[in-house]
């Protein structure tokens, strides 16, 4: 029921909503995601640093969003700041004041907890905001923001039935006693799977782009079937380190889940915790090739 409802929703939001939307939308994920993570693995010394890791992880999006839209506006007046950066150094700055502050033996906040709040609100929202700058890029952005999403997805649903359906020999049992072999070989016919669903869709359609005057565009990104499967076989690897990641964390700490927000599913990080790696494999394939 909650892909039922939350899939059209997704839909919509990235790929016909204003691109704001997208922004906001990711805002949100990166702030809830923050806080699991930081629950889950900051320890009760580390509490201090939750507030400020869920409000660096919110404002990424946004900062990445500022610096795109100055970039693609072509504002030669203005010039295009390193907003997430900017953010990233006042942020460690604050981060490290904070347990300067607070070094002693009963309230100091300890390395780890400094170095999960990094990646909570820094790193992870960085990653996933890739997602992002895919739907920012011109007029296609509105289809290849679905490509991390169509790789990750194919790549996790294959995994999964396949698995249940043959799986013999475990992949990692210390990591996630549930994934197999023969799981992790459907994940990658799931990729290479879900990226030709996403070209047979995006070759049919015609997008619609929110610019002033709107831009119609018959057809989207036109993909070779090299680049199907490449892609395919690449990100379901990727896609595949991106979920046993985040099981190290949980496994480390003790954590079945990262939260309930999403029944059946967990929490965002249980959710997206492969297309947190996809997304940027993605942008920096768009623009490496």
């Amino acid at each position: 029921m909650v892909a039922v409802v939350g899939l059209p929703l997704l839909i919509l939001i990235l790929g016909w909503a204003p691109s704001w939307a997208t922004m906001l939308l990711l805002a949100a994920m990166c702030a809830i995601g923050a806080w699991e993570l930081m629950r889950a693995a900051a320890g009760e010394k580390g509490r201090p640093l939750i507030l400020l890791a869920v409000i660096a992880a919110a404002l990424v999006p946004v900062c990445v969003y500022l610096e795109e839209s100055i970039a693609n506006a072509a504002l030669t007046a203005l010039p295009v700041l390193p907003f997430a950066a900017l953010l990233g150094a006042v942020f460690i700055f604050v981060i490290f004041a904070l347990a300067i502050h607070r070094y002693d033996e009963e309230k100091g906040i300890p390395f780890a907890a400094v170095t999960c709040a990094i990646f909570a609100g820094l790193v992870f929202p960085l990653m996933l905001s890739c997602l992002l700058r895919l739907r920012l890029l011109g007029n296609l952005g509105p289809a290849l923001v679905f490509l991390p999403l169509a790789i990750s997805f194919g790549s996790d649903t294959f995994a999964l039935f396949a698995g249940m359906l043959c799986g013999k020999h475990k992949l990692a049992p210390k990591v996630s006693p549930k994934k197999t072999v023969e799981g992790a070989i459907g994940g990658l016919i799931g990729g290479v799977i879900g990226m030709t669903l996403f070209k047979l869709i995006a070759d049919s359609i015609v997008l619609s782009v929110d610019v002033y005057p709107p831009i119609e565009m018959a057809g989207g990104p036109q993909l070779s079937w090299a680049a199907v499967f490449v892609l395919g076989i690449i990100g379901s690897i990727i896609s595949q380190i991106g979920d046993l990641s985040f099981s190290v964390i949980k496994r480390e700490f003790g954590v079945k889940d990262y939260g309930n927000l999403l029944p059946g599913h967990g929490g965002i990080l249980d959710r997206f915790d492969s297309v947190t790696f996809v997304a940027p494999f993605v942008w920096l394939a768009l623009q490496l090739f």
